[in-house]
């Protein structure tokens, strides 16, 4: 169960790196935040995102990991988090999995 600092924190990271991966993507791709989870203790957040067209996941996540480093430094410029966490960057699978299972349903 987390905490309500805890989802404050994830929620305000989430929408911190929708802004970034949306103003430094050279990725010709929709990138989206689903979330992210933010550990108990405040030092490492995994940060899920979509993409469209499914085609280009594997490059928009190549950009996403290459730029963890940039986005603690927009993280510390930006807020007034502290510690920074520790930023991993994910597909979100499960958004894949409610896609198709909206898709299977309407057919």
């Amino acid at each position: 169960m987390e905490s309500r600092r805890q989802t404050q924190v994830s929620e305000v990271i989430a929408h911190m790196a929708g802004d970034f991966l949306a103003r430094e993507s050279a990725v010709k791709a929709l990138i989206t935040v689903t979330h992210a989870d933010v550990s108990p203790s405040f030092k490492e957040v995994k940060i899920f995102f979509s993409v469209l067209p499914q085609t280009m996941e594997a490059q928009a996540l190549k950009f996403a990991k290459r730029s963890r480093t940039d986005f603690r430094a927009y993280i510390k410029n930006h807020s007034r988090l502290h510690p920074i966490p520790v930023v991993d960057f994910l597909l979100d699978i499960g958004e894949k999995n409610r896609q198709r299972v909206d898709e299977l349903t309407r057919n």
